[in-house]
């Protein structure tokens, strides 16, 4: 059957290209992690199809989990009560994976950060991909950079289903997991090859160039990103637009007052009066038009020396996915010359 993993860009289409992908022939399961993402795509798939499908199933990554994976096998050997989202206490690190404290908490909810563990050690793994292939021809998942921890280990067992499987994502837009756990995958996102090479193992194949052109950001900016972060992205527009450094009062003053311009912040951006948010939270949104980035005072220094690329690789990412929200222009703004705005 058909494996692959693409790599996509910011902006390229990466839940379009899954939705042109869907046909009315074929019995599909999508799993996103985010709420928002989740109505993104099932309101693409309203459009496309006039409706929802009945071969279609749309749904959140633990909620497939929970209802999918655990409820039908599990469920009456555990009788936990749903999931929570809460870390572990960390005394539960110690316990063995066979105790059942290790996965529940107090109030018999199941650890979501420890439900594919769960899966793991009860090994049932077999009995899922049975029941994907009995109810599924093809299995998609979108952002799908962002599973870590325990579920990325049950990602690649759930690929060895003989159903076509497609996983789109973009390496250098995780900002954050499904879930932590220790070291578990602890350092999978540091190697892109490393992390491509997971996916090979299992005969993937990595498809890096259908999506990597951006709709959304300009030639300009997409060569900024190329030349100072030293992440290969491309642009299927011709226009150049700004990507400028700001230091002179009143420009800032401009940009800072303007509330169409959102002012992207690496941390604690409500402390500002203006229109803001932190760059691992503009994730997702791609209405803006002009983009204004702070630059923090690690990050700034590391500009002026023209040494991004050196950057934390998270603290890059983050960074990336802030300067990529851009569709026309893309200001930076050093943090330490808007102490006033502070509230």
């Amino acid at each position: 059957m058909d494996k692959r993993l693409i790599l996509a860009v910011a902006g390229a289409g990466k839940t379009s290209f899954i939705i042109d992908s869907l046909r009315k022939d074929k019995k599909s399961i999508i799993l996103t992690y985010s709420d928002n993402n989740y109505e993104n795509i099932r309101e693409k798939i309203i459009e496309k199809f006039n409706g929802i499908p009945q071969n279609i199933y749309l749904t959140t990554y633990f909620n497939f989990l929970y209802s999918f994976c655990y409820k039908p096998f599990l469920h009456y050997r555990v009788k936990a009560r749903g999931y929570n989202f809460e870390h572990p206490p960390d005394d539960t690190a110690y316990l063995k994976r066979e105790d059942p404290r290790y996965y529940i908490d107090n109030y018999r909810r199941l650890y979501h950060n420890r439900l594919a563990k769960l899966i793991d050690v009860m090994k049932v793994n077999k009995n899922i991909i049975d029941r994907l292939e009995k109810y599924f021809d093809e299995l998609y998942i979108d952002e799908v950079q962002d599973f870590a921890g325990h579920d990325f280990n049950l990602l690649l067992d759930l690929s060895k289903s003989n159903i076509k499987i497609m996983f789109v994502g973009d390496f250098y837009q995780y900002t954050f997991d499904t879930s932590r756990d220790g070291n578990v995958n602890k350092n999978l996102h540091k190697d892109y090859k490393k992390y491509t090479q997971r996916f090979s193992k299992l005969n993937f194949k990595i498809d890096k160039s259908t999506l990597i052109k951006s709709y959304r950001c300009s030639r300009s900016l997409c060569l900024f990103i190329n030349n100072k972060m030293g992440i290969n992205i491309e642009s299927h527009k011709d226009n150049k637009t700004l990507v400028e450094l700001l230091e002179e009062k009143n420009k800032i003053e401009d940009i800072i007052q303007d509330d169409k311009i959102p002012k992207l912040f690496f941390w604690n951006s409500k402390k500002y009066n203006c229109f803001s948010m932190n760059w691992g939270e503009s994730k997702g949104i791609d209405n803006f038009k002009d983009v204004c980035v702070i630059l923090n005072k690690s990050t700034y220094q590391l500009f002026k020396k023209d040494k991004l690329i050196d950057m934390n690789p998270k603290s890059k990412n983050k960074l990336y996915v802030a300067c990529t929200r851009a569709n026309n222009d893309l200001f930076f703004v050093p943090e330490k010359l808007i102490k006033s705005y502070l509230k």
